[in-house]
This record gives structure tokens, C-alpha cells and sequence, in this order.
């Protein structure tokens, strides 16, 4: 295990404040709930946007093939992202990087309520997608190092909850002031918002003592992507990529259909459906993505994994070809499907920062949560592939793409269990 830890030897490096913790996880978490907001908007948004740029030439099937060019330009933004701003976190900090994600995903996001084209917009996703990728690894790695090992689990927990708190929040506010093809923009000027809280973070942030501890040691090594693919670590970054890409691939490829499946059915007769629909995926996302780490902890990282990927090809596949939009048990399935599909992402938030050491642990983290990202953008635009040749039928679509959730009975087989192991 201390080879998977890698950090025996060195000196205890010194504890935060409890006020300072306190900060690092309130502003960490904050970072995710807007980091969620990027994550929700082109789900609720994309149709709304794309009947607006399109005009005339505006189809159903053409809106649900430019809902997959936006998720797969997000996607790998966000891989490229995790993976260069991770490897930052290593060099210049978990604060300093993490402000800059947060700057990068905010100011970009804006800039899409000026958007003439599909074009412009699709170039503005990516760039937002560099910043929801680079978050997602340094605050994970700052609130891991800055917390105990017996609070992991809940904190952890809590920080993945805020990821999905943001869907959340986006999709009541949708409720309450509907996206249209003559009224979207605002949404975008709201996503800017979280500027501010960037340049407090680069700014004021505390950074991880674990990480100023081994500054010195790091610079005697070779560069933290270099090591990661070293004989001594490259099995366990391998492992890494294959837990995380599994659920990433089956949420975006499989999972999101049902917002503009949703909107497709209901949008004429209901214009908020889609929204409604969303802010039940959320709320089980919440719960889900908050008890994924108390599960891992519970039944240990690997027997949780299986009964998660099981839960949740189940629960996809019936969502999509057991009810429908408008049917009266919809939404509660929805609910469900969202509790069991997020909690792969309360146990990555636990597990992947365990198995790096602290010197490439941001890098390691993002590679691995990002690199899934890469085969998300391509899994999306297949599925877009496969959405136009099945006719834009949502369903049939969002039923076959659940099985890659199958995939995970698989690839747990070969991850180490780091339910002992200290950071």
C-alpha cells in the first residue's frame, strides 16, 4: 500500500487551522456548485440555443446532433483541461490552479451570451471545458490534504454533492424563468458570475500543506505526467483512467439524452418539463454523489464499484425503455437513476486522490477523472452518430449506451483497494 501511497518517509507536513479547513472546503465546494452550473447548461439550454442560431434551418434531429457537438466539445475541453491544470496543481499549487480553472470556466461561459453561430459556440464550450476539467482535480486534491483521513469520506462526499448541487440549482431556476429560443442569453451572463470567486481564490486561498511539504522533494523528480507512466506507477494510473472513464462515458453518452428527450416530448404543451426533469436528476444526483464515498468506505472500494455499475445499467436502461416523458412514474425514475449513476463520483472523489502520491497527486487525479473525458467526446459523438441514424429516437439511443455502465463489472477486477491507506 505504501507503494500505491508513495509518500512514506517524508516529514508530517504541518496541519491547517480548523478555521482555514473550513474555508478550503467552503470555497472548494462553492467552486463545484458553479462547476455544476457549466456542467447543466447545455443539457437545458442547447435545443433553446440551437433554434435560436439555426432559425430556419432548425430540425429536431439537427438540434439533438448539436446537443452531442456541444457535450463533446465540454468533454474534451475538460479532459485537455484536468490534464494540463492538474499537472499546474502539481507545479504552482492546488489554490493558484484551482483559482485559474474557476476563471477560465466562468469568463468563457459569459462570452457565449455574445454567440452569433453554433460555430462560436461550440468553440466557447471547449474553452469552458478547460476549467471544468482543472477544478475538479485540484479541489479534490486541496480538501483531501487539508482534512483528516477519518473525515475523507464526508468531505469528499460533500464536495461531490456540490458538483451536482449546481445542476440542481440551474434547473429550478429554468423552472422559474424557462429557456426559449427568444430568451437564453441571460443563462450565460449568469454562468460569468463565478469570476469573482476565482480571483478570491488566487487571492486568499490557503494552499495544502501537503503539497508545500513536498515541493523540494518534487523537484528532484521528473515531471509529474512522465512519472505517472513510469514502471512504478503506471498500472496504477492505467486503473485509474478505467474507473473514471466508465461512468464519465455512461453519463454523457447514455444518461443526459433524457433533458432533450424530455424537452422533445413536452416542449411544445410544457415548456419548463425539461427543466423539471433535470432538477430531479439533480436532487438524486445530490444524494447520490454525496453517499458514493460513505458507500465506498462502508463496503470497501472495490465490492461498491460492482454493485454501482450493476445499479446502474439496470436503472438507465429501464428509464429509457421502460416509461417515458409525461408518463406519471417518469420523474421517479429519473430520481432514481440519478441517485445510482452519481454515486461512482462520491467514490472517485475518495478513491482516485488515494492512489497517487502527494507530488503528482493533482496530476494523477486529473488524468485519470479527465482522460475519461477524451473517450466521452469521442463515446457522445457516436451516440449523436447513432441518433441520427435510429431517426432521433431518444430512447432506443439512451437503452443501448446504458450498457457501457457494464463495462465496470470488468475493470474493478484489476484496482487495488485503498480502503486502509493513508494520504
Amino acid at each position: 500500500m505504501s507503494k500505491i501511497m508513495g509518500d512514506s518517509g517524508q516529514p508530517n507536513p504541518p496541519v491547517l487551522s480548523s478555521r482555514s479547513q473550513m474555508l478550503v472546503l467552503i470555497v472548494a465546494f462553492a467552486a463545484l456548485v458553479f462547476d455544476g452550473v457549466e456542467l447543466g447548461l447545455m443539457p437545458v439550454a442547447s435545443l433553446s440555443v440551437s433554434q435560436s442560431l439555426l432559425g430556419d434551418d432548425y430540425t429536431p434531429t439537427l438540434g439533438g446532433d448539436w446537443f452531442a457537438r456541444f457535450t463533446a466539445a465540454l468533454m474534451l475541453g475538460a479532459a485537455i483541461g484536468g490534464i494540463a491544470l492538474g499537472s499546474l496543481g502539481d507545479r504552482i499549487g492546488r489554490s493558484r490552479a484551482m483559482g485559474i480553472s474557476i476563471l477560465f470556466y466562468s469568463v468563457f461561459a459569459a462570452l457565449g451570451a455574445w454567440a452569433q453561430t453554433q460555430e462560436q459556440m461550440l468553440l466557447l464550450r471547449f474553452l469552458v471545458g478547460l476549467g471544468v476539467g482543472g477544478l475538479w482535480p485540484n479541489g479534490i486534491a486541496l480538501v483531501a490534504e487539508c482534512w483528516s483521513s477519518a473525515k475523507r469520506p464526508l468531505v469528499s462526499g460533500a464536495m461531490m454533492a456540490g458538483l451536482n448541487t449546481g445542476i440542481l440549482l440551474l434547473s429550478q431556476l429554468a423552472c422559474v424563468w424557462p429557456l426559449t429560443a427568444d430568451s437564453w442569453r441571460w443563462i450565460f451572463y449568469l454562468a460569468g458570475a463565478p469570476a469573482v470567486l476565482g480571483l478570491f481564490v488566487l487571492v486568499a486561498l490557503p494552499e495544502s500543506p501537503r503539497w508545500l511539504a513536498s515541493v523540494g522533494v518534487a523537484k528532484a523528480r521528473s515531471t509529474p505526467l512522465r512519472e505517472l507512466f513510469s514502471p512504478g506507477l503506471i498500472r496504477i494510473t492505467l486503473v485509474g483512467i478505467a474507473v473514471s472513464a466508465i461512468p464519465m462515458i455512461g453519463a454523457w453518452s447514455a444518461s443526459k439524452w433524457m433533458i432533450p428527450w424530455a424537452d422533445q416530448v413536452a416542449g411544445k404543451a410544457h415548456g419548463g418539463y425539461k427543466a423539471i426533469t433535470q432538477g430531479y436528476w439533480a436532487l438524486g444526483a445530490v444524494i447520490g454523489s454525496f453517499a458514493g464515498a460513505q458507500l465506498a468506505e462502508w463496503l470497501g472500494r472495490r465490492r461498491s464499484y460492482v454493485l454501482i455499475s450493476f445499479g446502474a445499467v439496470s436503472l438507465t436502461w429501464a428509464m429509457f425503455l421502460l416509461t417515458a416523458p409525461l408518463r406519471p412514474e417518469f420523474h421517479a425514475v429519473v430520481f432514481a437513476q440519478g441517485i445510482v449513476s452519481t454515486l461512482f463520483f462520491g467514490w472517485l472523489a475518495l478513491y482516485l486522490p488515494e492512489l497517487f502520491p502527494t507530488h503528482v497527486r493533482a496530476t494523477g487525479s486529473g488524468l485519470a477523472y479527465n482522460s475519461g473525458r477524451f473517450a466521452t467526446a469521442v463515446g457522445v459523438l457516436l451516440a449523436g452518430v447513432l441518433f441520427s441514424a435510429l431517426g432521433g429516437d431518444y430512447s432506443r439511443v439512451g437503452a443501448l449506451c446504458a450498457f457501457v455502465y457494464a463495462l465496470g463489472l470488468v475493470v474493478i477486477r484489476f484496482a487495488p483497494d485503498t480502503r486502509s491507506a493513508e494520504l
